[in-house]
């Protein structure tokens, strides 16, 4: 993934934080980010995509987590929450972009934005949520690495 990419997503979670602490809008929250130039070194269309994305399908993305978490989505830390929020929302909605790509996203803004160790919780709940709704992609991949291991093994054995 591109750097710009990263960039929107890390400004997706600091803006998602902001709309769910706040609860300002999302236009004034973006307006602000613009005025701020804290979009400069973001893909400002994927930002926009993802800011107004979660909120819009927030009751899908809410269920989604909601199988897989230990509490109420909303008493989730809010940093985690916005995270696991725009991963649920790749997974859910972005089904171009490999979910591998997603998780390992997800985990990075956790160890930038989280708590020590809010990186393991972020890829279980998102993992799982992998598992089940993008399941082809998974055993795909699954089958490709075991593949890979097994030629491996049976060329280091010459």
């Amino acid at each position: 993934m591109s750097q710009a990419r990263t960039n929107a997503r890390k400004a997706g979670v600091q803006a998602l934080y902001q709309w769910q602490m706040t609860g300002q809008s999302l236009i004034e929250i973006e307006r602000q980010f613009n005025e701020e130039d804290r979009l400069k070194d973001a893909q400002k269309s994927y930002f926009v995509e993802i800011f107004h994305g979660v909120p819009k399908n927030l009751t899908e993305i809410d269920a989604a987590l909601g199988q897989y978490v230990d509490r109420p989505v909303d008493q989730i830390d809010p940093v985690e929450r916005a995270i696991l929020r725009i991963g649920a929302y790749e997974l859910l909605n972005r089904l171009d972009m490999p979910f591998k790509v997603i998780l390992n996203e997800a985990i990075n803004l956790a160890k930038f934005f989280g708590a020590d160790g809010s990186h393991k919780y972020v890829n279980g709940i998102l993992d799982k949520l992998a598992q089940q709704r993008r399941s082809v992609e998974v055993a795909i991949k699954a089958k490709a690495t075991v593949n890979v291991a097994s030629s491996s093994d049976k060329t280091g054995s010459l």
